[in-house]
């Protein structure tokens, strides 16, 4: 299983799955990440927390905790 977190700098990917419950999930579908959702990775902090993500038009900001729960291809 492929995750967001995985992802490298400057992939454009596909979400294909949420992972996680309740509070959790909701609060990453209400961000605009829902499945098949493109998502651009624009950079990843020295550190790898947070990484930044464009999707559907805006900048995201991403734990890596958050990034975990979502499977992508």
């Amino acid at each position: 299983m492929k995750t967001l977190k995985t992802a490298k700098v400057g992939e454009t990917v596909k979400v294909v799955k949420l992972h996680g419950e309740g509070a959790v999930k909701r609060r990453i579908m209400d961000m605009g990440l829902t499945k098949g959702v493109e998502v651009h990775i624009r950079k990843v902090a020295p550190l790898g927390d947070p990484m930044e993500v464009t999707v559907r038009g805006y900048e995201l900001s991403l734990r890596k905790a958050d990034a975990e729960m979502i499977e992508i291809e």
